[in-house]
């Protein structure tokens, strides 16, 4: 018996022992990590059109507060959509040499690949969101290039699928997509909306949205107005640009069109956006909730300069908002969250 105590009482110091040593190391192991998280870090990230404006604002939001949380210094670049100035502001950035660069693959893979590589090179993480780079993806996401945004083609088929349940379009209706098919990465979306529409047996026609439309939307009202005024028979029009949607309703007005006669279907949530889906003139707006797309860019590179942390794909297009759902996102949405 008294053998049997006295393996107990060693047992137990030895544990008693083991556990101090892990507290220990845990401790310092916090200690490390905290230490670490002070230490600021930079990063230049891409955030699309023009500060505040619909398409852009939930994205930068995202953006400041995962920097405010996480330590980051943030220097924003705008480029109001035009896919050379992003490749501008991927020079300057790394002319800079900072931790790391957020960028969105509009311009393509084949502008973007040489500097990519050449920032990886010289130990700058980089990632993309908004726009998929696949094979530059592939290529570097073991160092921390990632993904956070909607996939293209999956979320304009969404759309389109949308745009029909919603709604009282039948097959032999006429349709038109408005959507940058001349665009290489950004094709998929209308081409996505495009494909849902006539599998369900739509008429589908394709409107290129131009570069002059692209930087300045509200070129886009009169050539919208215009092409209704020659189409009389159109039940239904589509978009992926989310200022194009914006200006939807006042394309619907300018033509003379009432709430609901013509089906629409769009991207984002802007507040003329949410106006027109509570007033019945956009049926369906997809929602690639941009305010992760700013917040996650920053995260993996903070992840992956302190932490080792390699590229997450992260698919943010997965929600739909049309006037059944309108009234409870409102709130989050004018926060510029959603």
């Amino acid at each position: 018996m008294k053998k049997v105590l006295k393996r107990l009482i060693a047992g137990s110091i030895m544990v008693l022992l083991l556990m101090g040593v892990s507290f220990t190391a845990l401790a310092s192991g916090q200690e490390e990590a905290a230490a670490t998280i002070e230490e600021k870090i930079t990063i230049y990230m891409q955030m699309g059109g023009t500060e505040g404006d619909p398409s852009t604002l939930a994205r930068t939001n995202g953006a400041r507060a995962a920097a405010k949380q996480l330590g980051v210094n943030l220097l924003e670049q705008y480029s109001a959509w035009q896919p050379e100035k992003m490749i501008t502001q991927f020079k300057e950035a790394l002319a800079a040499s900072p931790d790391g660069i957020a960028i969105m693959g509009h311009p393509g893979e084949g502008a973007f690949e040489a500097l990519v590589d050449e920032a990886f090179s010289r130990g700058i993480i980089v990632t993309s969101g908004n726009n998929p780079l696949p094979s530059i993806e592939a290529r570097w996401q073991h160092r921390g290039f990632g993904y956070a945004g909607a996939e293209l083609y999956a979320g304009g088929y969404l759309t389109g699928k949308t745009m029909v349940r919603v709604s009282n379009l039948k097959p032999g209706d006429k349709a038109m997509v408005y959507g940058l098919f001349h665009e290489e990465g950004r094709r998929k979306s209308p081409t996505g909306l495009s494909d849902a529409l006539k599998e369900a047996g739509l008429e589908v026609e394709h409107l290129d949205i131009s570069p002059e439309v692209n930087t300045e939307v509200s070129l886009a009202i009169p050539i919208l107005t215009a092409y209704l005024e020659r189409n009389q028979d159109v039940k239904a029009i589509g978009t992926q640009h989310g200022n194009v949607t914006s200006n939807m309703m006042k394309v619907l007005e300018a033509a003379g069109k009432k709430p609901g006669e013509i089906v629409v279907g769009g991207i984002d949530l802007s507040p003329a956006t949410i106006e027109g889906i509570e007033k019945g003139y956009v049926s369906a707006s997809f929602d690639q909730v941009l305010y992760l797309q700013g917040y996650l860019p920053v995260l993996q590179i903070a992840m992956t300069k302190r932490y080792k942390i390699p590229g997450l794909h992260i698919d943010t297009g997965v929600g739909i908002v049309t006037p059944e759902n309108i009234k409870e996102l409102k709130p989050l949405i004018e926060a510029g969250i959603r």
